[in-house]
């Protein structure tokens, strides 16, 4: 039986942190940089529809990405594994909350066979948390890039790991025996707004599991993200981007955050063009091998240029 997904209302009334819900007039107006230009575009639905056949999940659509009509218009996805509810509570996401249902032993060849008909160079693919499966999930992960590996074997492959709590080592191992080209896992946010904005994760375990990978395959490319506009400093900025270098991460990414809907936690800032390039300069001191900042940026958001600008000559599948 398929359980019932919680989101935004639901979702948001159990965790730790009460968020109040707010009045359209309590928001923050949206600045000129913020308008989001939206395309109209055939390709967008013939991607639906190609989805949907293989029953795959996309966190564009799942987590509300405004940066979906031009992502699908180009054939460009990331792709989330393992279904679409989520064992945690995030107050900044809008993936649903739920028991999971059990894994699709399909689902790894089904995501290469869209893969190949897509004919994508570059893939990014992702996961709800499953606090429910010994090994996070990891498994999975390996059996995805396994399918990609035979059906595709020239596509480049980025993941994006949930965190892994608790599970680190026996899911490092999994992973290990199916390497990515890009290892991905998002810090989100600065340390001081862990428990309000993402319950049940851990600063430190995050900047660990980075370290981790990347001690056992230095020669493959960490990434991190991180939103701002949930209430932090440019001080605090600036520490978790030293944080990150200091845990041996290579990309960053860093973008403004959206709230989903009047439930989660509000925009408390947008941040000026001028305070993204601010970002950049520090990252680029730093000394991250490649950094995308800017009010649109996602941590998968172009991910295809931002690897290749940096690491990979053109290929095609």
């Amino acid at each position: 039986m398929t359980e019932l997904k919680e989101k935004a209302k639901e979702k948001m009334g159990r965790i730790p942190i009460k968020i109040p819900v707010r009045a359209q007039s309590d928001n923050l107006d949206k600045p000129a940089w913020a308008k989001i230009k939206l395309t109209h575009d055939p390709r967008v639905g013939e991607l639906k529809t190609l989805l949907r056949k293989l029953k795959l999940v996309t966190v564009c659509e799942e987590a509300s990405c405004p940066n979906l009509p031009e992502c699908f218009s180009k054939g460009t996805a990331t792709f989330m594994i393992m279904g679409e509810k989520c064992t945690r509570r995030c107050s900044f996401c809008d993936v649903a909350h739920g028991r999971p249902d059990p894994l699709d032993p399909d689902e790894p060849v089904n995501l290469a066979t869209a893969i190949a008909q897509l004919a994508l160079n570059y893939v990014v693919i992702t996961s709800v948390d499953r606090d429910d499966l010994r090994d996070g999930g990891a498994a999975h992960f390996s059996a995805c890039i396994d399918a990609i590996r035979e059906r595709c074997p020239k596509t480049q492959i980025e993941i994006l790991v949930p965190d892994f709590r608790k599970r680190m080592d026996i899911a490092l191992d999994h992973i290990s025996q199916s390497l990515p080209n890009v290892f991905n896992h998002n810090i989100e946010t600065v340390e001081s707004l862990y428990r309000q904005a993402r319950p049940g994760s851990c600063y430190h375990h995050s900047l660990a599991l980075l370290e981790k990978f990347k001690h056992r395959h230095p020669d493959i490319r960490t990434k991190s993200g991180i939103m701002v506009g949930l209430g932090e400093t440019d001080e605090q900025v600036e520490q978790t981007l030293k944080d990150l270098r200091m845990h041996k991460v290579d990309m960053i990414t860093i973008g403004q955050y959206l709230a989903p809907s009047k439930y989660h936690l509000p925009v408390a800032r947008y941040v000026r063009p001028e305070g993204f390039n601010h970002y950049a300069d520090i990252a680029k001191t730093l000394g991250f091998k490649h950094v995308a900042s800017g009010f649109m940026v996602r941590s998968s958001y172009h991910a295809d240029q931002q690897a290749s600008q940096a690491y990979f000559e053109g290929t095609s599948c």
